[in-house]
């Protein structure tokens, strides 16, 4: 296995725990995922559903048979995790996560033509 297989795998990894542990957060601590949302101005009807695409974009990302649901779930990681920062700033939360999260984001996706490309 080569250094740019391994560094998309752990990246692809890392990126799909932090988006499930924020989707189960989401389903599991309503009531405090739904008072950031409220102190943010965010609508609270978002957080099903938010937490659902999570879910189905690890699903995509992982299943990698349908290229255009791949792109689609790195975009939607990619905008949630910058967003996910700028609220958590603008909470005065620590941002450590959500900026693990876009460089994991970046770089399974910057990684992932090299390591699929390694295949044949």
């Amino acid at each position: 296995m080569n250094i740019s297989k391994i560094i998309y795998w752990i990246a692809t990894v890392l990126m799909c725990l932090i988006f499930l542990f924020s989707a189960s957060m989401y389903f599991m601590k309503y009531d405090m995922v739904k008072g950031f949302f409220e102190a943010l101005g965010y609508p609270t009807y978002i957080i099903y559903p938010l937490a659902v695409a999570k879910v189905l974009g690890v699903v995509a990302v992982l299943y990698k048979r349908v290229r255009v649901l791949t792109e689609w779930a790195y975009a939607g990681f990619f905008f949630d995790a910058v967003l996910a920062t700028a609220a958590h700033f603008a909470m005065g939360d620590g941002i450590g996560l959500s900026v693990l999260a876009l460089v994991a984001v970046l770089v399974s996706r910057g990684f992932e033509q090299h390591a699929t490309a390694s295949k044949s």
